[in-house]
C-alpha cells in the first residue's frame, strides 16, 4: 500500500489574508457622515479611517488624526486576527475590503511622523512595505 504524502512548501510564507467586506463601506458610498458611521460601526477599520481622513482633510490637530488612526488600525488588528492572520504575511491591497486596514495602518504611520513619534512611523511604515507593497505604492510611496 503506498502512502501519499503532500508536501509543504516551508519558504512560501503564511497565505494572504482577505477581510470580508466591511459593511460600514456600504454607509460611506451612501453618503452618511463619518461620525455617524463610526457610531453604527464602532469596530469597523473603514469606518475609523474615512473619519480620521475627514479630519485630516479639515486640518483638525495632529493628533486627533492619530488617535483615529489608532483606534482604526486596532480595530484592524482584531479583525485581521478574527479572519486567520497570525501576526504577519501578506494583506493584499487589490482585495478592497483590505483598504480599511490598510488605510488605517498608512495614516497611523502619516500621522505618528507628524507628531514626532518616528518610532512608530518606521514600525508602521514597515508594515505596511510587508503586508502589501502596492498599499505602500499607493499610500506612502511619494513620502
Amino acid at each position: 500500500m503506498h502512502s501519499v504524502t503532500q508536501h509543504q512548501d516551508l519558504m512560501a510564507g503564511p497565505p494572504p489574508t482577505h477581510l470580508p467586506v466591511d459593511p460600514a463601506q456600504a454607509d460611506l458610498d451612501a453618503g452618511l457622515a463619518p461620525g455617524d458611521v463610526v457610531r453604527r460601526h464602532p469596530a469597523s477599520p473603514t469606518a475609523w479611517l474615512a473619519l480620521g481622513t475627514q479630519a485630516a482633510a479639515s486640518d483638525a490637530d495632529a493628533l486627533t488624526v492619530y488617535a483615529y488612526a489608532r483606534v482604526g488600525y486596532h480595530r484592524s488588528l482584531d479583525l485581521l486576527r478574527r479572519n486567520g492572520w497570525k501576526g504577519h504575511g501578506p494583506v493584499p491591497w487589490e482585495h478592497e475590503p483590505n483598504r480599511g486596514f490598510l488605510g488605517c495602518l498608512a495614516l497611523l504611520a502619516r500621522s505618528a511622523r507628524e507628531i514626532g513619534e518616528t518610532d512608530e512611523w518606521d514600525r508602521c511604515s514597515a508594515f505596511l512595505r510587508d503586508s502589501s507593497p502596492a498599499a505602500y505604492d499607493a499610500l506612502l510611496g511619494e513620502l
